[in-house]
């Protein structure tokens, strides 16, 4: 049985054209974790969620090895990880491997100038220090000390 919440205002009928109080287009999407099966959400936004403001320079993000099949022990003081103002300049990647990178990072700064999306990868952040908000196009979560972070770029969660 779907379970139905609505917040704010929708349409009477779905897939139609709306628009606000103002007759500004309202822009639908079908947010869902398994295409067009199973849970999903019907969001309504004041602007196109694939609208692009600019594309600024890809770099890569790429973890440089230090030393191919490096097999020592060592002792990483991951606390004492060099704080930057933004947030992707001051993540370190500390180890990794084809499948996997561990990153550390210790940013200053609220991201406020950009937002960011990993395309190429799933991630996984620990929070160890601060707190903050994470806003998604389902609304904004509040993370602080001991919460994890998941984003996910794949269409099929139920792996």
């Amino acid at each position: 049985m779907p379970i139905y919440h609505t917040l704010g205002k929708i349409p009477h009928k779905r897939h139609t054209v709306f628009k606000n109080e103002q007759g500004e287009h309202q822009y639908e999407q079908l947010f869902g974790t398994v295409g067009f099966d199973g849970m999903s959400s019907l969001l309504y936004h004041v602007h196109r969620p694939t609208q692009v403001k600019s594309i600024k320079k890809p770099y890569s993000v790429k973890p440089k090895i230090a030393e191919e099949h490096n097999m020592r022990s060592l002792r990483l003081h991951g606390f004492k990880t060099t704080p930057e103002d933004d947030y992707l300049d001051s993540r370190k990647a500390i180890l990794t491997n084809s499948d996997c990178t561990i990153v550390l990072a210790a940013p200053r700064k609220s991201m406020t100038e950009y937002f960011y999306k990993n395309a190429d990868a799933d991630e996984m952040i620990f929070i160890h220090k601060g707190s903050g908000t994470l806003r998604t196009l389902v609304g904004n979560l509040k993370f602080a000390y001991g919460d994890y972070l998941c984003c996910s770029t794949r269409d099929d969660l139920s792996d």
